[in-house]
This record gives structure tokens, sequence and C-alpha cells, in this order.
């Protein structure tokens, strides 16, 4: 590869600024929310597929035209609607998945979801279709679910070496929550104590121990396909120690092997034989890195929290009976305030990075019964819990009431997963149809 001299290369103090970008005052911070579900088939339990006659194209030209919105497309296949800053977009396996404007209160979320949930419901049940609040396709397995058109998934699909890669893309639903920095030290402190929280979250939220209409034996299945994708860019980046900074972030992030790059001919592969490091020096094929590239491969970069101009925790079973806001809570009470922190530091002190990336691989099977040093994940679990819905009152929003939906989980040293795992193996019969029902009613 010949050293591209054509072009100034691509300065990290640019890249750096886009994360310098995302400081807030106090007052200017948000919480956000990307909220992917299973859209299955009513009659079949099936996964709906992307384009057959009443599949999710069909609906998202539908929702388009009865509620205004505009398309995404990908060489002219719709693969997504925007309206505002609000996005209806489709994951590998034609997940469905919000992604919402950052409010100040998670009223104002659960508002537009709501909002949006009601709109799409009638045009849903045209198609015969219902999202499912779950982690992991509980019937069709990824040899029956088809990518979408989108190119960058097929490249996606053909690169990351995993052996439960396609589990991860084609079957799997999660929450993810966004949270605001005030400057660089604030952000770090906030990506070290939400990577610490990030097993203790999945843990807490496992809902995924059936999958292909069997018991699996992992309470979030989910989470083990995560462990099981790509570890050049999944897990945790770092020791999570407190010295880290912005720039030894993008260090780690230049340091992954790429997958591909745009280009106004097309995409081009690159499939992992240089890392966005070697980009920026030599180049590729005839290709010079700019900033546009170093925002898409940061983006195909999927550690457990994440850094942009905000912080993105990822790891969370989809869920719903008020447990998707219940998520928002946790990280909205802790992170938004510096003594509840603060908490959760002491909270996890006596522990080291071995200590949190042995747990992020036991926590799949057992969630709230992974030991722990001399605990149990659920003892610490009910004390975040604690430190969380304190500091909620403090801020005299109401939010703690969002607390309650975990709480009579987590305070009885239970999961969804639990709950699921002993109706399935008992009343339910092992029927697919009263799993669907029982995660998709609005109460237990």
């Amino acid at each position: 590869m010949t050293k591209i001299q054509t072009q100034e290369k691509l300065d990290k103090k640019e890249i750096l600024k886009l994360f310098k970008s995302g400081c807030k005052s106090c007052e200017q911070q948000k919480i956000g929310i990307e909220y992917e579900r299973l859209p299955i088939f009513s009659v079949t339990s099936k996964a709906a597929d992307y384009s057959s006659e009443f599949g999710v194209c069909n609906f998202l030209r539908n929702f388009a035209k009865e509620e205004n919105w505009d398309y995404i497309t990908d060489d002219y296949n719709i693969i997504g609607l925007k309206q505002g800053h609000d996005t209806v977009t489709l994951e590998p396996g034609c997940q469905i998945e919000l992604s919402l404007k950052p409010e100040k209160t998670i009223d104002e979320l659960k508002k537009r979801i709501d909002e949006l949930d009601k709109q799409m419901k009638p045009i849903l049940d045209k198609s015969g279709i219902s999202l499912l609040n779950y982690g992991v396709s509980p019937l069709s397995t990824h040899k029956s679910i088809s990518l979408i058109p989108k190119k960058r998934y097929h490249l996606m699909a053909k690169y990351l070496w995993g052996i439960l890669s396609d589990v991860m893309m084609r079957e799997t639903a999660g929450i993810q929550c966004c949270i605001d920095f005030e400057s660089e030290e604030d952000a770090m402190d906030k990506f070290r104590i939400a990577n610490k929280l990030a097993p203790f979250m999945t843990a807490m939220f496992a809902n995924s121990p059936i999958r292909g209409g069997v018991e699996t034996g992992y309470k979030s299945f989910r989470a083990l396909s995560w462990l099981n994708t790509d570890n050049d860019r999944c897990g945790f980046v770092g020791q999570i120690d407190d010295k880290f900074s912005f720039e030894e972030y993008i260090d780690y992030v230049l340091q992954s092997p790429m997958i591909f790059i745009n280009r106004e001919s097309g995409t081009i592969p690159v499939n992992g034989k240089i890392n966005f490091s070697e980009f920026i020096e030599n180049g590729f094929e005839d290709f010079t890195a700019n900033l546009d590239d170093f925002k898409l491969h940061a983006n195909l970069y999927f550690p457990e929290v994440r850094l942009r101009n905000f912080v993105e925790i990822r790891n969370h079973d989809c869920s719903g009976k008020g447990l998707q806001y219940a998520i928002l809570a946790i990280y909205k009470g802790i992170l938004y305030s510096h003594s509840a922190m603060k908490e959760v530091e002491e909270l996890l002190k006596p522990f080291e990075y071995r200590d949190f990336s042995e747990l992020r691989y036991n926590v799949p099977k057992s969630a709230l019964n992974t030991k722990f040093g001399q605990y149990f994940v659920k003892d610490i679990a009910k004390e975040i819990l604690y430190i969380a819905e304190k500091s909620l009152i403090e801020m005299d929003t109401g939010e703690e009431k969002y607390l309650d939906a975990i709480k009579e989980y987590t305070l009885n040293g239970i999961t969804p997963a639990d709950v699921i795992i002993r109706n399935w193996n008992g009343l339910w019969n092992k029927d697919i149809k009263k799993l669907i029902k029982f995660v998709n009613n609005k109460r237990g």
C-alpha cells in the first residue's frame, strides 16, 4: 500500500472535537432511549419478514403514509422512517427500533413512545404483526430470518466472526440508554461507572431464556450472543480505570479492524485487512481517511458502553411492563448525581477489572444468582436500586415511580427470565403463545 500524499491526514484533534462537542451544562442534560422490539406474525409466532405482502417493509410504507413520516432508504429500499429528531429504523433481522429525541424527563419519553405505539398499532394489526418486548426471537432462529436489504448489514454478517454473531444480528432486541456529560472528566466518571454497572443491569433485566421454542439454559441468551460476536469490538473498553480519557477511548477505536467504508461510488469492503489507525497513516487502496469514515467506524464498534458526544449504555434485554423505563430511571438516578456516583464507586470499590470481566461472562447464564466475590449479584443489585431510588427522590421529579417495575423482581432476588422459566415449565406447558401473551401484557 502506498502512503497517501495528496491529502492531509485526518488529525486526532478533529476526532477529539466530536467528543468534546457533547459537553453540556447540567441544565441542558437530557436522557435518551433506543428501544428495539421483535416483530412477529401474531398467528404463527414466527419472525415477521421484510418483503412479503404483510411484511415489515409494507408496514413502514403504510405508517409513513398515514402519519406523514419520511423514508430512510438504502439503494431505494426502505430501511426506516424519520420525522423531526425521531426515527423508526430496522435492525438486521427486521427488529423495529424507536430512537427518540432526548428529553429532560422519562415522562416525556414515555409519552412519546405511547403516542407512537398508539399510531403504529392499527397498521401493525392490519399486517398481523405484534412487536414483542423480549430479548431474543422466541421461535424463529437466524437460519430462517433473512437480513434486510441494507448493504452495511450484509457486509457485517460476512465479517463478524463470533459463533453467535448471526444470532445477535438477526434474533435479538435490546434497550439502550443515552446520558449527557458536563465535561471530559464527567464523561469519564460516567463511562467508568456505567461499565461497572453494566453486568448488574444485564442480570437485573435478563429477559431472553426461551429461544427457538426451547429453554436455553441461559437467562439472557441475547447477552450470551454478544459475548460470541467479535472480541475485537465488543466488551469493555480499556481497564475501566480512573485514568481513562477521550483520547484513550479513541485509540481503542482506532486499533479495531475496519469492516468497510462508504464513498459516492458505493460501499467498499475492507474486511479487517487494516485497522483505522493504519487507514489514517497509509490509506486503503486509493482512499484517504476522513472524519465521516471515523464516525462510521466508531458506529461499528460495539462495547458495553460506547462514547459519542454522549454516553450510550447498551447491554439490556428488551422488556416491557414498565421495565424499559426502569432502565432509564436507574441510570438517571445514579449518573446525574455526583453523590450517587460516589456511593456506587464505594459499593464496587473492593472489585477489580478482572472481577467485572469475569462477571460479564457469567451473568447471561445465572443473572442475579451469579457469584461476585463473596457476594451474589442480587445482593449488590439491591444496593444499586436503593442508591438510584434515593437519588431520584432527591431530584424531586417523581421519576422514582419508574423503579417500581424492577423493584418487584430485584427485591425478591428474581429476574423477568426467572418468572418466564417457572411458567414455561409449569402453567404454560411450554406454549409459545402463552410466553408471547405474558411478555406483551402491560402488566405481569
